[in-house]
């Protein structure tokens, strides 16, 4: 259908570059179908969690380490609702989704341990994986000595799963950290591509009962893609490592911008949850459009442009403009509207 939007991804061949990412409406055989269909260059399953993985690591009579049982006995006592039950689960949902499908499934694990539940990669491979995605997760600081740490801990983790498989991996990385361009390049040497970036759902405090929650919302439909500089960066950095743009792709601009930013794919989920997957068709039509008004007869052709990025100067440059142009937006509307209260603070009309 959109035969000029071929693409490839850490050795994956796509028939386009838009990637539907890991939530539990691809878990639906029909939605799935729906996706291939609006031309979705690949699916991303659900996540399977590293819990889940060491439950079936027992169940097989591996041994467990220290840590796995700590987890393991955490996962007990908390009761999840989780898209796929069980590894088991997990593993029939991989080999369904990926004989029914033409294009690339992807498995998800979602873990923050190094160790032997990784070699559970390899049987996502075995069940029809074109690849698998590692979401990286870790924990509090306080589990840390450093950064550095921190950083080992992913390394290793993508070296164990790597180690597991022949298919691609590619590593979800969230935005917490000192600087990924050169984490990136640390992570050419088990990594396929990367992902930028994971989101995490957001920590909330009730002021009735004074406890924690987690929310979990789509992205809006009007906001902008903010993972341009941090792909503009790797890119220029570690331009050999494949890029997925993650977060925020709702509208054909935002994925132009994206490929145009260092990213070969872009992964959409909140857009798909809001407008179906049709949504897809029109991502892929805004592209197509781009491409013939630019006289563009491939991504290929695009990607000459890259890459887009400031130097230091202009960086710097850019960086006061903006602050100082919206400091003066903030005075200019003052000016205009101003507010004024009684002495409890409530607004008076004057």
């Amino acid at each position: 259908m959109y035969t000029h939007l071929n693409t490839d991804f850490g050795g994956l061949s796509l028939t386009s570059p838009v990637i539907i990412g890991a939530c539990p409406m691809t878990m639906n055989e029909q939605t799935r179908i729906a996706m291939q269909n609006a031309g979705a260059g690949a699916i991303v399953l659900p996540s399977l969690f590293e819990e889940q993985v060491v439950k079936w690591s027992v169940e097989i009579g591996r041994a467990l380490t220290g840590r796995e049982r700590r987890i393991l006995n955490s996962a007990d006592a908390s009761r999840h609702n989780w898209a796929c039950p069980n590894a088991e689960s997990y593993l029939a949902l991989v080999n369904r989704a990926s004989s029914m499908l033409n294009i690339p499934v992807i498995a998800s694990l979602n873990g923050y341990t190094a160790g032997g539940w990784m070699d559970f990669a390899g049987e996502l491979q075995e069940a029809g994986a074109a690849a698998i995605e590692l979401n990286v997760y870790h924990s509090r600081a306080r589990e840390y000595k450093s950064s550095a740490e921190i950083e080992t801990t992913i390394l290793d983790a993508v070296r164990d799963v790597n180690a597991a498989i022949t298919i691609p991996l590619f590593v979800k990385l969230g935005r917490n950290f000192t600087s990924i361009p050169h984490i990136a390049r640390q992570l050419q040497s088990g990594a396929q591509g990367l992902v930028l970036h994971g989101r995490a759902p957001t920590v909330d405090i009730c002021l009735d009962s004074l406890k924690l929650a987690s929310r979990w919302r789509l992205t809006s439909s009007e906001s902008e893609t903010d993972a341009l500089d941090s792909l503009m960066q790797v890119h220029g950095f570690c331009p050999a490592m494949p890029l997925a743009a993650s977060g925020g792709i709702g509208h054909a601009d935002h994925l132009i911008k994206a490929l145009l930013a260092g990213a070969d794919v872009a992964m959409v989920t909140s857009a798909i949850y809001r407008e179906g997957p049709d949504v897809i068709r029109s991502l892929l039509d805004g592209l197509t459009v781009f491409l013939d008004r630019h006289q563009m007869k491939s991504l290929r052709d695009l990607q000459t442009q890259r890459p887009l990025e400031f130097t230091d100067e202009q960086e710097r440059s850019a960086y006061i403009a903006a602050l100082t142009k919206r400091l003066e937006t903030i005075d200019s509307e003052s000016a205009v509207h101003v507010l004024h209260s009684d002495r409890w603070g409530h607004p008076t009309t004057h």
